[in-house]
């Protein structure tokens, strides 16, 4: 794919982002890797705000390069440029701090159990942090984080927010998207204070299963997002 056109969905990923209000003021990061191997890779620049992010705003960055351009926030490079150079599935990484998994990620238990249809999607399929320390702003904390991760798409960021990976802007964006939904869901039935029905197991596997088996709903997904946004985005 063209520099122009992973630029364009990159954009389009991060005017998403500020519409569902995800983004936090200017502080969130959001990349797209740019070469075959995932060393180089796309991300917003410092302190702009998602909500008018042009697709000729973003910076191109390489992850083995020792150099930070000063416009570009040290959490950024830190978490997106190790996880991009150890990482090469992560083709899209979207780091952001959205109001339902963030306040799950502050519960002591911050799984995400399978309550729901959406919420089995995820069953078994989450990586949980909890050992936040700060702010991410040293290669070796994104480097810990990239460890963690591992082979799974949805890191739970414990006392942080949510951290998804996907094979490009569409699949990262719509297990995000889900993953919020979901845990808008599990807090509402918490907060009713009866007891939840989780499903079991072989159910909530099952239905994992179902949600893999249709990668091309993502891709939909995402492209009907993207016409309901103002073309400039592209610009």
């Amino acid at each position: 794919m063209s520099e122009a056109r992973l630029r364009g969905e990159l954009a389009a990923l991060c005017r998403l982002a500020a519409r569902f209000d995800w983004q936090e003021a200017t502080a969130n990061h959001i990349s797209l890797a740019a070469s075959d191997d995932g060393a180089q890779f796309l991300i917003n620049r410092r302190w702009r705000d998602f909500a008018t992010l042009k697709a000729s705003e973003l910076a191109l960055l390489d992850s083995t390069s020792q150099d930070l351009p000063d416009d570009i926030d040290s959490t950024a490079w830190a978490i997106h440029g190790a996880i991009h150079r150890l990482l090469p599935q992560a083709r899209c990484v979207v780091h952001l701090h959205p109001i339902y998994a963030t306040a799950l990620s502050c519960l002591k238990d911050p799984t995400l159990y399978p309550v729901d249809q959406t919420s089995a999607r995820f069953f078994n399929r989450v990586a949980i942090d909890d050992a936040y320390a700060g702010v991410a702003d040293h290669v070796a904390e994104g480097e810990r984080l990239a460890k963690i991760l591992g082979e799974k798409k949805i890191l739970m960021m414990g006392n942080h927010g949510l951290l998804t990976i996907g094979a490009n802007a569409a699949d990262a964006f719509d297990a995000f998207y889900h993953f919020e939904r979901a845990a808008r869901t599990l807090l509402l039935a918490y907060g009713s204070g009866q007891p939840l029905n989780i499903l079991n197991d072989e159910v909530a596997e099952k239905t994992a299963r179902a949600w893999e088996n249709e990668p091309e709903f993502g891709d939909a997904h995402f492209a009907h997002m993207r016409r309901h946004l103002p073309p400039d985005y592209l610009s």
